[in-house]
């Protein structure tokens, strides 16, 4: 762990800029982002390395879809290839896996890897590393009211005693504490769609930086963006939080 930072807990990344730092190279939007898997297999052990627990990326959303059908064709291939090897790497680093969003509108085989990269860390005791696929966050939520809307169809609760913890207790997150920080590659500054319930609290860090090229140094630098912060919750001030 870094000296004298106040480490957030659990980071979430939003990972842009992919197709725009490999057009500034002259090359083709797939290879952005296949380097951008690379910087995702180094950002995670740095992020064990300087104490963060869990990190949390949105690899592909419920709006990717409308891209292109060859840029979909290639993200699958590589989200198989990085699965594939992922399970091997994860025990290595003591890494527990875990995938957030709706499966069902993926392949069979890319199911069954998830299904395995889950199954075969989940006795890791090191970084929770979350990749969130096919996910939305309205859509998380909205699946998540349907749950407890069926418990309340079922009679096992009534509508006026449904919490904040019922959602979120059916939210695809809820293994997780909610995001400490958000980080947001490529100067784009919104939230898209991406953790909406789970970031009610959370602090913002926006780089200009394209994710192909984010590495330690960048994270450092929102770790201590993050760190020199006073948190509030509710009005109160929380140091060190």
């Amino acid at each position: 762990m870094e000296q004298n930072l106040n480490i957030p807990q659990h980071v979430a990344i939003i990972l842009d800029g992919n197709g725009r730092w490999a057009k500034a190279k002259g090359m083709p939007r797939n290879y952005g982002h296949m380097q951008g898997a690379k910087a995702v297999e180094d950002i995670l052990v740095d992020a064990r390395d300087i104490g963060i627990k869990y990190l949390t990326v949105y690899a592909f959303s419920t709006e990717n879809w409308s891209r292109p059908e060859t840029e979909v064709s290639a993200l699958m291939t590589i989200l198989r290839n990085y699965l594939k090897t992922s399970i091997k790497k994860s025990m290595k680093n003591n890494v527990r896996c875990r995938v957030i969003g709706e499966r069902s509108a993926l392949s069979e085989d890319i199911r069954t890897a998830i299904e395995e990269l889950e199954t075969a860390t989940a006795g890791n005791t090191g970084l929770t590393f979350t990749i969130a696929i096919n996910y939305g966050s309205r859509d998380e939520i909205t699946r998540a009211v349907r749950k407890v809307a069926a418990r309340v169809e079922a009679g096992e609760i009534s509508a006026s005693d449904i919490t904040e913890k019922d959602i979120a207790d059916n939210l695809d997150t809820n293994y997780l504490p909610d995001p400490d920080l958000l980080i947001r590659t490529c100067n784009e500054q919104r939230i898209s769609n991406y953790l909406l319930w789970q970031c009610a609290y959370t602090e913002f860090y926006f780089t200009e930086v394209a994710w192909p090229d984010f590495n330690k140094a960048e994270l450092m630098k929102a770790v201590e963006a993050y760190s020199g912060r006073t948190r509030k919750f509710g009005g109160l001030k929380t140091d060190g939080e």
